[in-house]
């Protein structure tokens, strides 16, 4: 491959999983209730993936690990479900629960239940084996291996290895574990008053943003034909079709989205979910219900100006029982699954026929984008593995790329609605891109990532941006070279951008650097594309962020589009200290060690909420799930000292433009109650940022203190570096405490789509437990 900075491959952290079932959630118990169709036989526990199996980790700051289990699970799962995994009573859980000092159980809504499965089998990876989080889920193992594969693929987030958890089973308290109990209580009445009394509850703010907005709480809508299209803030992104409980796109959303310069939305499915899949009618079973809610849904969101568009990544690699039945559709093989070789016809008329049938049932689907080279295997080129299939590898691999999206292209004809196809080049090697751009259709579009390959030298260190990247302002030579070819022949160009927030930080709802983004707009605007991609799964809040971008593609300026904003979202009175704080952020985040490795692997997504430990774990850091100890992993090309220090940086510009504008703030006058409060979650935004690389820089010198100290031979050698841990380990109490006040009173910190909640309270909770724990083991040496 000859991409100038190809991005961290998901796929090659795939382990083997077992052919999967489609899966949808529904019913009242546990979790979420399943109701599951079998296109392949039901699996059984022991197809589930688990890698290389390590031992799991040990939380000693807990008696033991039921403890652990109750106290992380507190806050999402109900008691009753929690007694039933453990063979426990009801009033075994509460008791435990509140001898701990975590109070009353909390009541746990059903939309709540819905929405958390990821964020569960997240935080019990280490605790259970897979039979027990199927009954924590209340899920089957058909349901688990469907979303550990396709659920933006979670098991490689989970790093491609399950831990080889013993069963864990109900023991009454020994005189011990009553001690370690009491003190834990202790902790949580000192540190965390009120406890859990939270004043947002858990995603609180899915009611707030589904409800249609007041009148005149929003101005009218920005203007402005081109494209700008993005993902929901908060939808599912397993089978959001068919979840009822769920809506990926509720009406305040399509509204506030409309109000922030939006006019396009996306969402992903499987084309065998909405149309039939001729060779195993079973696989798509519900595609007619799921055209419904989608022609619904397409409905809905015209009232707001809004085009509904559909990922396309196809046709999808199929479990190798299928080609049992059809080996001559098979292409290349991977682990378990196959590809439905594009080389063969039948294969051809499928795609064509597929996309048809979509357009003929949702007659005013905005159209399509698609991706034909990524994690997911496709093509038999799309892994640059075609040399495995008889019939593609005697083709030029540009060929059998490029041939895919006039397949598309030919469906939409066929149907003869105003569909339109968005070809996106991502990942595409260089020496292929030509070609592939030669196949497209004249009627059909390139998008590129804007800020790919973009040269950038932080802290010293000179290297090049992939993607997701706010703190780089592209656009870059990889996109103008393919958006040149592309209007050589014709075509139209977009870009593809992260407008409202990205991997360099994900878990709030926007990175308030807005002058970064005005300055990409402005960019983008005198490179004269003809639309824009707002986000990937991320980044889809109705921020100030996608504001600006819609005011400058308008015709503002930068600082116009700022001007604008602010006044709109917080009175003149308080405008002028806004944009002067955006700028600020803007460029302290331009400080941001930027490599795609430090995106996907460091501890930023969770800040404080990462845990401490006194010994090296061993673990491999993973792909925006667990951080884990691995510095090395972390830091990418940068040295640590400078990976550290960047994040200083970072933290310190954040942190002082926030304190002007609250100064600002407290001496305005006559701002107006809502002008007020909007202020004060814009803080608690910038606050929840400068904590979380404040956290980045000292776990950093943890680690290198660590370092230290156990490789130090003698006490007075070792007495330095200790005293460094201490004072990094009380850093952490404090930066916890201020993220918990934070996060109980704005339910949007620590979320973000495809992964749900990264951190919930009780894991601030537990940060804290988890250092003086450390704190306590340091003054007993």
């Amino acid at each position: 491959m000859n991409n100038p900075m190809p991005r961290i491959s998901r796929r090659r952290f795939l382990g083997t999983t077992a052919a999967a079932a489609v899966v949808v959630t529904a019913g009242s118990s546990g979790i979420a209730a399943s109701r599951t169709t079998h296109p392949t036989p039901s699996l059984t526990v022991a197809d589930l993936p688990r890698g290389s199996a390590p031992q799991p980790l040990a939380f000693d700051h807990f008696p033991s690990r039921l403890h652990a289990f109750v106290w992380r699970n507190w806050q999402l799962v109900p008691t009753q479900r929690m007694a039933e995994v453990v063979g426990a009573r009801n009033s075994d859980i509460v008791r435990i629960g509140r001898a701990m000092g975590l109070g009353k159980p909390p009541r746990i809504a059903r939309h709540q239940q819905v929405r958390s499965p990821l964020t569960v089998i997240r935080r019990n990876w280490h605790l259970l084996p897979y039979e027990q989080i199927l009954t924590l889920l209340n899920w089957t193992p058909d349901q688990l291996a469907f979303t550990l594969r396709e659920d933006d693929v979670l098991f490689i987030k989970l790093g491609s290895l399950k831990p080889d958890c013993p069963p864990l089973r109900y023991r009454a308290p020994d005189a011990a574990t009553l001690r370690r109990e009491e003190e834990i209580a202790e902790i949580v009445a000192a540190e965390f008053p009120g406890a859990l009394d939270l004043a947002e509850p858990l995603f609180d703010f899915v009611s707030r943003l589904s409800a249609p907005p007041k009148r005149g709480d929003i101005p009218s809508p920005l203007t402005g034909e081109s494209l700008r299209f993005c993902f929901s803030y908060f939808a599912l992104t397993g089978d959001p079709l068919l979840e009822k409980d769920a809506d990926p796109y509720p009406e305040g959303l399509l509204a506030r989205l409309s109000q922030a310069g939006v006019n396009g939305v996306w969402l992903h499915t499987p084309l065998y979910k909405i149309s039939p899949f001729p060779w195993d009618p079973r696989r798509s079973e519900h595609y007619s219900e799921r055209l419904e809610n989608l022609r619904r849904l397409v409905a809905r969101a015209r009232r707001h100006s809004i085009r509904v568009l559909v990922y396309l990544n196809e046709p999808r690699g199929l479990p190798l029982a299928f080609f049992e039945r059809y080996p001559h559709l098979k292409g290349v093989t991977e682990g378990d699954h196959a590809a439905l070789c594009t080389s063969v016809p039948e294969v051809q008329q499928y795609l064509v026929d597929s996309v048809a049938s979509v357009c003929r049932a949702v007659p005013d689907l905005g159209g399509f984008f698609s991706i034909t080279f990524s994690e997911n295997l496709t093509h038999c080129w799309s892994h640059n593995g075609g040399k495995g299939c008889p019939r593609c590898s005697q083709r030029p691999p540009a060929e059998v790329l490029g041939e895919v999206n006039p397949l598309f292209w030919k469906g939409i004809q066929l149907a003869g609605t105003g569909a339109r196809l968005i070809a996106w080049d991502w990942g595409w090697p260089s020496d292929w891109v030509p070609e592939a751009i030669r196949q497209l259709p004249a009627e059909v579009p390139l998008m590129s990532v804007s800020e790919w390959s973009l040269p950038i030298e932080r802290g010293g260190v000179k290297s090049d941006v992939g993607e997701y990247s706010i703190s780089a302002v592209g656009p870059g030579p990889r996109a103008r070279r393919h958006w040149r070819l592309a209007r050589d022949r014709g075509l139209k160009t977009l870009a593809k951008i992260q407008a409202g927030n990205t991997w360099e930080l994900s878990t709030v709802p926007y990175i308030p650097a807005v002058e970064n983004v005005a300055r990409h707009a402005e960019n983008l605007r005198e490179s004269r594309v003809d639309g824009l991609m707002l986000g990937w799964t991320l980044g889809g809040y109705p921020s100030p962020n996608l504001e600006v971008v819609a005011e400058v593609m308008a015709g503002a300026t930068a600082s116009e589009g700022l001007q604008r904003v602010a006044e709109r979202r917080f009175g003149r009175q308080l405008a002028a200290a806004v944009v002067e704080a955006w700028r600020g952020y803007s460029e302290a985040f331009r400080e941001f060690p930027y490599h795609i490795g430090v995106c996907y692997t460091g501890p930023q997504q969770l800040g404080p909420a990462n845990p401490l430990w006194a010994q090296p774990t061993g673990y491999k850091a993973t792909m925006v799930g667990f951080p884990y100890d691995d510095l090395d992993g972390w830091r990418a090309i940068y040295p640590p000292e400078t990976f550290a220090s960047q994040f200083e940086r970072m933290a310190a510009g954040f942190e002082s433009n926030l304190h002007t504008l609250r100064q600002a703030h407290s001496q305005a006058k006559g701002v107006a109650a809502e002008q007020h409060q909007a202020l004060e979650r814009e803080c608690g935004v910038a606050e929840a940022a400068a904590i979380h690389f404040r956290s980045c820089s000292n776990q950093t010198r943890f680690l290198l203190a660590r370092a230290a100290f156990l490789a130090a031979k003698t006490p007075s050698e070792a007495a330095p570096f200790r005293a460094t841990l201490v004072k990094l380990a009380q850093a952490e109490i404090e930066l916890a405490r201020r993220l918990f006040r934070l996060q109980t009173r704005d339910s949007r910190l620590g979320f973000e789509a495809s992964n749900q909640y990264s951190y919930i309270p009780v894991d601030l909770m537990e940060k804290v437990l988890n250092c003086r724990h450390l704190l306590e083991g340091w003054e007993k040496e």
